[in-house]
């Protein structure tokens, strides 16, 4: 997860000339003049890198253990920076994906999901019942890490010379990105994971 937030600060960072013909954005030159969606794009790449970063911790027993302030104060980064920095910039580029409807219903849905995710887990933090607040924050960063595991696949395909077209390649992504973490994180959370992680705290 390190190495994967340290590979997406290098894709991020060609972003910070703030021009319109890099990379992702070639294929938004349609809405790029669309002062919201525009605004919403930069703020979104950026602060995910906090997201990314301050989530991957959230799942160390050492750092819940030994550091625990060091979990708490990732935890209020991750959550706040997600809800009211990241998120409303991923809802403005849901609405415009690539891919038409398909795709567009895939992001919409993702960051409804990230959105309650993320809220049930800060409701149950509150009422310190830390396993269920373990399994959404687990749900949540599933959710988060769709940003890598989408550029992974779209390696894949670019890697593997696959004879997809674009739009098609594009709907898949969107729906390939998500739904495997979200299984990956909910077959974790039955084998009881996180119960294992928050047991300190449990039995405290």
């Amino acid at each position: 997860m390190a190495w994967a937030c340290l590979l997406m600060i290098e894709l991020t960072l060609p972003y910070v000339t703030f021009k319109k013909n890099v990379d992702f954005l070639l294929t938004k030159l349609n809405v790029y003049h669309i002062s919201y969606w525009r605004t919403g794009f930069y703020i979104h790449i950026f602060s995910s890198l906090f997201t990314l970063t301050a989530g991957f911790t959230q799942f160390s027993g050492h750092i819940i253990r030994n550091h625990p302030k060091v979990h708490r104060i990732a935890g209020y980064v991750y959550i706040v920076v997600l809800l009211f920095i990241s998120g409303p910039g991923a809802w403005a580029m849901a609405f415009h994906a690539n891919g038409g409807l398909p795709a567009r219903a895939s992001f919409v849905l993702l960051t409804f999901l990230w959105y309650v995710f993320t809220l049930i887990s800060v409701y149950y933090i509150r009422r310190k019942n830390w396993t269920e607040h373990g399994n959404f924050m687990l749900r949540s960063y599933a959710l988060t890490f769709s940003a890598v595991t989408l550029r992974f696949y779209a390696y894949m395909i670019d890697f593997m010379h696959l004879d997809i077209k674009p739009v098609e390649a594009y709907i898949t992504l969107a729906w390939l990105s998500w739904v495997p973490n979200l299984l990956i994180a909910e077959t974790l959370i039955r084998f009881g994971f996180v119960k294992r992680l928050f047991r300190s705290k449990i039995n405290g």
